[in-house]
């Protein structure tokens, strides 16, 4: 029945206003911070915790210790196994989220407030003791090795990690964060206690919640939670030097369809020209069919279903991606187009018509993402990674409306390199092989 009642109550609280997302810092008595949305019309709080640093902080040679630790958290603690863990968390009517990517190792919950204690004092034994035993380590492991057994025949995934080789290297953003077949199946208990150490500490944590709590409670809560972490971990990795030689990659693979990853050099949050950069990038490849790639591609040449690119602004490396699918017979002439709208914009620039259609667009679509507690708390601890300020919330819409037709085609003749867009294919392509 409390299961049933926390589920309603979720429901209920999945739709803040806009106006209610009001962020206040709290600094608990043990002196860890967080940012707090209240909201006590339901009696439950979402909470959401990420350690900078991630699968990039896995050991040389332990290549996914970190993916498998995280994956492990909920598989028990001192006193407690996989089962009772789960069925103590079950009787709270509490959920729990651990997650690892090549960023940061990510916490989230959810609790009633009448359950909060309890709820706290289970997380806190997974956090801070994981039992790391031996049925759990190779049942996890387990599903780890499946799924990388299925990435090695996922033209999606071949694409992916290829892409990530050529443009990174050896640095740790150019391979899988859950390793290899042979990384993993060589991992051990002592390797999951020194990845946890070397992630899960105090000097890299960011905090935030949302509900039913009081600055006073939070405080309590944190400490109770986090104050009994490491305060430092492993020093974070070097930056990564992302290389793009306007090659393109073609990886042989027997399929009806080609898969196609493409990118250049991306922008730094900090750039000035940041918020032009998504406005230039909705233009090019963003939602929708008014973009150029998706009128170019598919609108007026039937070449793939759906186009798209994205700024992706890592803590190590700053790229633009896109990628499709397109039919083996095909592919080749939709990389000409892709080549060629690019070379086009950067030459020529956007019109005004554009520009007022992606800001309608960008600035209409961002309170739609706050659309449940959960949420809002996984956005402002992605705020406190990117070190964005508190009133961002309030504030972005403005930074994207400012942005001028000028400024967006000043960035398009500095930021897009045609010649240095690169491409990897996996298919069999028609036409079609790999340059330099």
């Amino acid at each position: 029945m409390i299961r049933a009642l926390f589920a309603g109550l979720f429901l209920m609280a999945a739709s803040p206003l806009w106006a209610e997302v009001r962020i206040a810092e709290v600094t608990s008595p043990g002196g860890i911070r967080a940012w707090l949305v209240e909201d006590h019309g339901i009696p439950f709080t979402a909470l959401s915790l990420q350690f900078r640093g991630g699968t990039s902080l896995d050991a040389p040679g332990k290549r996914g210790a970190v993916a498998l630790m995280a994956g492990l958290l909920e598989e028990g603690s001192a006193g407690r196994d996989s089962q009772g863990f789960a069925n103590a968390r079950d009787d709270l009517a509490a959920q729990f989220g651990f997650d690892a990517d090549a960023d940061g190792v990510t916490v989230s919950t959810r609790f009633l407030t009448d359950n909060r204690d309890r709820a706290v004092d289970l997380l806190r034994g997974a956090l801070a003791d994981p039992a790391f035993d031996p049925a759990s380590v190779a049942r996890v492991r387990g599903q780890i090795l499946s799924i990388l057994q299925s990435n090695a025949i996922s033209p999606d995934t071949i694409a992916s990690e290829t892409f990530a080789h050529i443009v990174f290297g050896d640095h740790p953003y150019g391979s899988h964060e859950m390793g290899t077949e042979d990384s993993v199946k060589g991992l051990t208990r002592d390797d999951l206690v020194a990845a946890k150490a070397a992630t899960m500490a105090r000097d890299r944590m960011y905090v935030a919640a949302v509900g039913d709590i009081t600055p006073a409670e939070l405080g309590i809560v944190l400490d109770r939670l986090l104050g009994g972490l490491p305060e430092k971990g492993a020093p974070l990795p070097a930056r990564a030097d992302p290389r793009f030689s306007g090659a393109t990659r073609v990886v042989d693979f027997d399929t009806p369809q080609s898969v196609v990853v493409f990118g250049q050099k991306g922008l730094k949050l900090t750039d000035p020209d940041y918020y032009a950069a998504m406005v230039l990038d909705q233009i090019v490849g963003g939602s929708g069919f008014t973009a150029r790639l998706m009128n170019e591609v598919r609108e007026k040449r039937g070449l793939t279903y759906g186009i798209s690119t994205g700024l992706v602004s890592a803590d190590l490396a700053e790229t633009w991606q896109g990628g499709f699918s397109s039919g083996n017979d095909k592919v080749a002439e939709a990389i000409k187009v892709v080549r060629a709208v690019w070379a086009d914009t950067a030459a020529n620039g956007v019109t005004q018509k554009e520009l007022d259609a992606a800001k309608t667009y960008l600035t209409g679509s961002y309170p739609l993402r706050f659309d449940g507690n959960s949420k809002i708390a996984s956005i402002l601890v992605g705020m406190q990674m990117q070190g964005l300020p508190i009133d961002y919330v309030a504030r972005r819409n403005g930074l994207v409306e400012a942005v001028t037709l000028g400024q967006v085609n000043r960035l398009a003749r500095r930021l897009m390199t045609p010649d240095a867009l690169t491409f990897v294919v996996v298919g069999g392509p028609t036409g079609l092989a790999s340059t330099r």
